[in-house]
């Protein structure tokens, strides 16, 4: 170890240029950058050196690589729990700093390495002066993942003229006191009052202010077309019974994700029960010219492929516009995959009328990103049937009769952009077009004999979510499942096995771990190195512990709920995995806008030293969630 001092002003002006091009440092104020700059000196670590460890006691000095890597371990009972690397523009160790205690992480050089190096006293003067330092210190990267999401809204702000936030309460939208009336009202003096007020729509109440219906244009125009309105009919005759309605504190993503899968206008808002406003889902936000109640509509009155497609073009300017106003990746991905539940239903609908099909009790099952709810604007077709039969000779007949139309509705999704499935698992394929004994029969098979098959058919299978049909077709077949997962262990040992197969692409002596596949551009694939590693844990965990979500984050959130992972570790988890969802949303719409194909795959070398950096983090903790998979399942 070496000590080399910067002392002159042309190597503080070095030192202020390198700290500048890496967060948090980059966003320090003038003042304070000049303050940390000389009170920094420069030290050299050769290859294999240790920089500080456990045993070195409490933590003194604060580190910022300069050049070369540190390789971190952390290790518990006697076996190393976690790797990791810490790259230029880096800092460790924050915790150990701001504890006054030692590190838990034996730090050491992986190559010839230089690190600025501030002492604790000057650690601790940096944190009191610099407001930009001290939230970085205590939020780490979530507060570089806000600032990522703050730039990319900035990218895309000039789609869109409202600054509204997804996460708003809706009370905070409530621009009115809501027009109401008793069920005593007549048609006529709610007329009235709606033109006096300009409103569309006029909420009736009950005595304690508690809505029981509502009154829209739609309904007048219901009523005058009956032939049977009498001007003086009581409103209640007329109105719409139980209107829609959520809490104050719901949000605005909360109230489109609703209005689009009940294809309604209005929705009503409430306060323990007492009626405190009313939302069109104008008063949400206008998405330029994309309104998403309209879509919706677009979509559910289709009468053939081309409007479909037409709806389906406007998605990539919607999801623009999305990502502006500061929707989450789970946000997008859900309303992508609603969107296209839609599509998915409305397909069904218009082929399923040229079929002899009416004497089938049937369900459509999507599988994969679709079935957890997890899709982009990239994704093939994963779906299949479950059908009813009242005695096993059944099977076969309804089988025959239902695969000429799912092979139908295939090849309509296909032109639609919801690509032909490479491994067949589509509803037209009899293996996936089954009743539900015969699903049973297959899921206790997969459990039961844990072959290479097997284990990929759990890992898509097992994300199932009906579609279309009778939503509770499953229920037994999937209860019987979680209770079968729970107690086998050689099948828990073979699912954790086959999930740790998918290792986060971080090298020991370089950042990332980049492949090169013929016909491939050189980088990672997000969705598989990157997004798998959760998905597969996160199933692992939910099916051993009774989770019966589907949505990754879902799982992950409910597992903190059960105390199945420490809370502190599923918030990271869910921060790590909707930034890399969220990197790759930002991908496929940059794609887009360049008139290039969707991709997965990313260099890493394109990014900025920020996205750069939290794609190492994100991966990491995937790194640290498999370390857990593999001490719980692997002896």
């Amino acid at each position: 170890m070496a000590r080399i001092n910067h002392t002159d002003v042309q190597g503080q002006q070095a030192m202020m240029t390198f700290l500048s091009s890496y967060p948090p440092f980059d966003a320090l104020l003038p003042n304070d950058l000049l303050f940390l700059v000389s009170k920094l000196h420069l030290r050299y670590f050769a290859m294999g050196e240790v920089v500080i460890s456990p045993e070195h006691g409490p933590a003194t000095e604060f580190f910022i690589v300069k050049q070369g890597q540190i390789h971190g371990e952390r290790q518990v009972k006697q076996e190393v729990e976690l790797t990791f690397d810490i790259g230029v523009g880096e800092c460790f160790p924050v915790a150990a700093l701001m504890g006054q205690r030692a590190t838990r992480t034996l730090h050491r050089a992986s190559s010839d390495c230089f690190c600025y190096v501030l002492n604790h006293d000057d650690f601790a003067q940096l944190l009191t002066r610099s407001e930009v330092f001290r939230d970085f210190v205590v939020r780490g990267v979530s507060l570089l993942l806000e600032r990522v999401s703050k730039q990319m809204q900035q990218q895309v702000k000039h789609h869109v003229d409202s600054n509204h936030s997804l996460d708003v309460p809706l009370s905070k939208l409530i621009i009115r006191e809501p027009v109401s009336c008793d069920g005593t009202t007549s048609v006529q003096q709610a007329v009235q009052l709606m033109h006096r007020e300009n409103i569309s729509s006029v909420v009736i109440v009950d005595q304690a202010l508690q809505p029981i219906g509502i009154f829209t244009l739609r309904d007048l125009r219901r009523a005058v077309a009956s032939g049977n309105l009498d001007s003086n009919d009581k409103l209640a005759t007329w109105m719409t019974a139980n209107p829609v309605a959520l809490s104050h504190d719901a949000t605005a993503f909360d109230a489109l994700l609703l209005m689009t899968e009940r294809h309604i206008a209005h929705l009503l808002v409430v306060e323990q029960g007492r009626l405190l406003g009313v939302l069109a889902e104008r008063d949400l936000f206008a998405l330029q010219r994309i309104n998403l109640v309209d879509l919706t509509r677009r979509i559910r009155r289709a009468t053939h492929l081309g409007a479909l497609k037409l709806a389906l073009a406007d998605l990539a300017e919607l999801i623009s516009a999305m990502l502006s106003h500061g929707a989450s990746a789970t946000q997008v991905t859900t309303l992508i995959t609603q969107m296209n539940d839609h599509v998915l239903c409305r397909v069904l609908e218009l082929q399923i009328g040229q079929f002899d099909l009416a004497d089938i009790s049937f369900s459509w099952i999507c599988f994969g990103s679709e079935g957890r709810r997890e899709q982009t604007l990239l994704t093939d077709q994963d779906n299949g049937i479950v059908f009813h039969v009242d005695d096993a000779g059944q099977s076969q007949e309804y089988r025959q009769r239902l695969l000429p139309f799912a092979h139908a509705v295939n090849q309509d999704l296909d032109q639609l952009g919801f690509a032909w499935c490479k491994g067949n698992v589509m509803a037209s394929n009899p293996d996936l077009c089954r009743s539900a004994q015969e699903w049973q029969h297959y899921f206790d098979k997969i459990i039961a004999v844990a072959t290479p098959e097997n284990l990929l058919a759990a890992s898509i299978y097992f994300d199932a979510r009906i579609v279309w049909g009778n939503s509770s077709a499953l229920d037994a077949v999937m209860a019987q499942l979680f209770r079968q997962a729970a107690h086998n262990t050689i099948f828990q040992f073979h699912l954790a096995s086959a999930a740790l197969n998918q290792r986060p692409p971080l090298g020991r002596f370089r950042d990332f771990v980049l492949q090169h596949k013929v016909g491939q551009e050189k980088g990672l694939d997000l969705k598989v190195q990157g997004l798998t590693p959760f998905v597969d844990a996160a199933r692992l965990l939910s099916l051993v512990h009774g989770v019966v979500q589907t949505n990754t984050v879902d799982r992950l959130q409910q597992l903190v709920q059960s105390s199945v992972i420490e809370s502190a570790d599923g918030a990271a988890y869910v921060e790590a995995y909707g930034y890399i969802q969220l990197l790759r949303l930002q991908q496929h719409q940059a794609q887009v806008s360049a008139g290039r194909t969707r991709s997965n795959i990313i260099n890493p070398d394109q990014l900025n030293p920020l996205d750069r950096r939290i794609l190492r983090e994100s991966l990491r903790q995937a790194k640290r969630l498999q370390a857990t998979i593999s001490q719980r399942y692997i002896p």
